[in-house]
């Protein structure tokens, strides 16, 4: 037995989920919510929330952040962060000049404990095939990356960068690839040797996971390929791909990164598209009944809890990253997995 079942089940009642088993690492996708105000940071935060408007699909929305030095709370909660800032713009320039997702890496070195780890989204310049380009008085386009799989770029702009600022703090670096029609992939052989390159030619001394968000894309010389430069395998709840049991048989039910990490992010409901899935969620407060009370998210509950046996019984270390858009608040979710997971504790006595 672990820990006393009693004290890890008071601390999911107050949303601390950081030491809930050893080879389980709860987080979140983003953080500075001010919706969990109550949850996850204390009041002394509300009189410092900040404004911003966002924009999508299905309307125009205010979403409420707090400042950065709030991850100092955070970290009280959950194990890991998965930052999403770093998705949109390397950490230096071309010419070697830091962007704002350098400073804002500095940010939260600065006020995130030593044992804070982060999961660091890779810039989509580097690995998505086609990015979506927005156009004046007109709908958004999707152009096709010159910069795709740019081995030495992403080293230079990214990679070293920030090796050099965060260190052991890395707990990975993921690598998320869009959507894709078959029609608008190439062969799976073109595909696997094209990532085959681009392993070869960066550095090895972070751990790198891979989200493919196109099912036909996932195929056994995909896995093949992970476990040849072992790199990770994220199991992704997101709208167009399988369920996580079925991602689970696809890889053999064996696990591909180097150093005995897995990632698990729970995105959206299966079948939902962001937009509506933000809808849905805003303003993060709580568990929203369309999101979490539905057969799907009781699935994607069940399954989530099954990975993380799977893990610890092969002695890896799972990192469980919600998001808002799968449940109405990442907190909550995360706290219904670790009392799911507490459950069948009790009845192994684990």
């Amino acid at each position: 037995m672990y820990r006393d079942l009693s004290q890890r089940r008071a601390e999911v009642l107050q949303y601390k989920l950081n030491d809930i088993h050893p080879n389980l690492k709860f987080g979140t996708a983003s953080d500075r919510y001010a919706a969990w105000i109550g949850q996850v940071y204390p009041e002394i935060w509300r009189d410092q929330v900040e404004t911003r408007t966002k924009k999508i699909d299905t309307g125009t929305f205010t979403e409420r952040t707090l400042p950065v030095a709030s991850v100092t709370n955070y970290f009280q909660h959950f194990a890991t962060l998965e930052t999403d800032f770093t998705f949109y713009r390397a950490i230096l320039e071309p010419d070697g000049k830091p962007t704002a997702v350098y400073y804002n890496l500095l940010q939260y070195i600065e006020h995130a404990p030593p044992e804070a780890r982060f999961l660091v989204k890779a810039p989509q310049q580097f690995f998505a095939r086609v990015i979506r380009r927005s156009r004046k008085g007109g709908p958004a386009v999707f152009e096709k990356n010159p910069f795709y799989l740019d081995a030495l770029g992403y080293t230079r702009m990214f990679l070293e960068p920030l090796i050099a600022l965060l260190g052991d703090r890395i707990g990975g670096v993921l690598l998320q690839q869009e959507y894709q029609r078959k029609s608008e992939t190439p062969l799976p052989g073109t595909f696997i040797a094209e990532l085959d390159a681009f392993f070869r030619d960066i550095p090895d001394e972070v751990q790198h996971h891979i989200e493919i968000r196109s099912d036909h894309l996932l195929l056994p010389p995909y896995f093949d390929l992970l476990h040849r430069h072992g790199v990770g395998f994220v199991f992704s709840h997101w709208t167009y791909l399988p369920a996580i049991r079925t991602q689970w048989a696809r890889c053999g039910q064996n696990f591909s990164a180097a150093n005995g990490q897995v990632v698990l992010r729970l995105l959206t409901p299966l079948q939902m598209n962001y937009a509506e899935a933000f809808r849905l969620a805003y303003p993060f407060e709580k568990a929203v009944p369309e999101l979490s009370q539905t057969a799907g998210a009781l699935a994607m509950v069940n399954e989530a809890t099954a990975l993380a046996y799977q893990a610890i019984a092969q002695s890896k270390v799972l990192h469980i990253i919600a998001n808002n858009r799968a449940w109405g608040n990442s907190p909550g979710l995360n706290q219904t997995i670790a009392n799911r997971f507490l459950d069948f504790a009790e009845r192994k006595n684990a």
